[in-house]
C-alpha cells in the first residue's frame, strides 16, 4: 500500500497539507515523503512539514480545534487522529539534526518548496542540504540515493552551502562506490 500512494501516510500527508493550504500556511513536505517525491523510493513510518513561525502558530491552533492532537513529550510532534500516523513540524530558523545551532537552518518554506502531484515538496538542493546538515546515517543514504536517482555530479555542489559540499562530495564518492561494486558483481555472476 505504501507505494501505491494510498497507506496512512500518504492520507496523513494529503490531510495535513490541505489543512495547511486551508489555513493558507506556507508549507514543504521534507523528510522520506520528500524523498520519494524526489525519485528515490523508500518507506516511512511519518511525514515531516517544514512551516515558518506564522504556519507554526496556525497549526498549534488546528490542535486546539482539535483537527490534530499533540504527542506528550513532544513538542514538535503531532498526530492525525483520522490516521492514527504521525507527523512532525520543523520550524523556519530551526537546525537539523540534533538541532542545536549550525550553519545551516531550516529555511522558508515559501522559498524552498515545488508543486509535486499537488503537494508542496522542498526543492532538491534544500533537502539534500538539510539530509547533509543533519547528519544521521539514514540522511546520508538517502543523500546517495537522491545522487544516484537524479543523476547528479559535482556540478550539483554549487547549489550547497559550503560548509556542506564536503559531505556531498563523500557522498557522491560513496555512490559511485556502490555502482562499481554493483558492476564487478554483475561482470563476476
Amino acid at each position: 500500500m505504501f507505494f501505491d500512494g494510498t497507506g496512512a501516510v500518504h492520507r496523513t500527508m494529503e490531510r495535513v497539507a490541505a489543512a495547511f493550504e486551508v489555513a493558507g500556511v506556507a508549507y514543504a513536505i521534507v523528510g522520506g515523503m520528500a524523498v520519494n517525491a524526489h525519485r528515490h523510493h523508500r518507506t516511512t513510518k511519518d511525514v515531516d512539514f517544514l512551516v515558518s513561525i506564522a504556519g507554526w502558530t496556525a497549526l498549534r491552533e488546528m490542535v486546539t480545534a482539535g483537527q490534530f492532537a499533540a504527542v506528550a513529550g513532544r513538542s514538535r510532534r503531532f498526530v492525525d487522529p483520522a490516521t492514527n500516523i504521525s507527523f512532525d513540524i520543523l520550524v523556519t530558523g530551526g537546525f537539523p539534526g540534533s538541532g542545536e545551532a549550525g550553519p545551516i537552518a531550516y529555511p522558508d518554506p515559501a522559498q524552498v518548496s515545488q508543486l509535486i502531484d499537488d503537494l508542496r515538496v522542498v526543492d532538491l538542493p534544500t533537502l539534500i542540504q538539510l539530509k547533509l546538515a543533519a547528519a544521521r546515517y539514514q540522511d546520508f543514504a538517502d543523500v546517495v540515493n537522491l545522487i544516484r536517482e537524479n543523476q547528479l555530479d559535482e556540478s550539483f555542489e554549487t547549489k550547497l552551502a559550503p560548509s556542506i559540499r564536503e559531505n556531498f562530495a563523500e557522498c557522491l564518492a560513496e555512490m559511485r562506490r556502490e555502482d562499481e561494486y554493483e558492476r564487478r558483481r554483475e561482470r563476476n555472476g
